[in-house]
């Protein structure tokens, strides 16, 4: 198992709204309709939501306004690594694994947490390395092929070619 880094990582690409992102933009369309004065059933029709939804969203935006309805940040510990810390990670993984005294030029989680440990002093389980791999660094899972060392690509072609048309036809 190796990471690599996503190939919609390193492009500049404008991504679609997340689901998040699309109901809070519905919640702020309602609060400025509901600015405008309209109805909660109208509202409700024109956002295609529920009138119960609309009704919640009113009520809280007459307690708070509009703020009241935008996204509050997730909740919970913080990340063990700031930005810093994560871009030094990443540079050090962009050297590859042998750079990093390893045999083979595969990251594993084992290797990226041993890594991460080096550089910043920080543990992190199986887990957070993986969250930090693909929701942080945006890589992607990259399974090595399985080849044996002493393949000969010629010697296949000539078996199919010459063998397998023999032993297909039962000689």
């Amino acid at each position: 198992m190796s990471f690599k880094p996503s190939p919609v990582a390193s492009r500049s690409v404008v991504l679609p709204l997340t689901r998040p992102q699309l109901a809070e933009a519905r919640r702020v369309r309602a609060a400025e309709l509901f600015g405008q004065g309209r109805a909660s059933a109208e509202i409700a029709r024109m956002l295609e939501v529920s009138a119960e939804s609309v009704r919640r969203w009113k009520r809280v935006w007459e307690e708070g306004g509009a703020d009241a309805l935008r996204r509050r940040p997730a909740t919970g510990r913080p990340p063990k690594l700031d930005d810093a810390q994560v871009e030094q990670v990443r540079t050090a993984l962009e050297q590859g694994a042998q750079a990093h005294g390893f045999e083979a030029d595969l990251w594993t989680l084992e290797r990226v947490g041993l890594v991460v440990e080096r550089m910043t002093g920080v543990s992190l389980s199986r887990a957070s390395v993986w969250r930090l791999l693909t929701g942080r660094l945006g890589w992607s899972l990259q399974r090595p092929e399985r080849r044996a060392v002493e393949r000969d690509e010629s010697e296949i072609a000539r078996w199919i070619a010459h063998e397998w048309p023999r032993i297909k036809r039962g000689r």
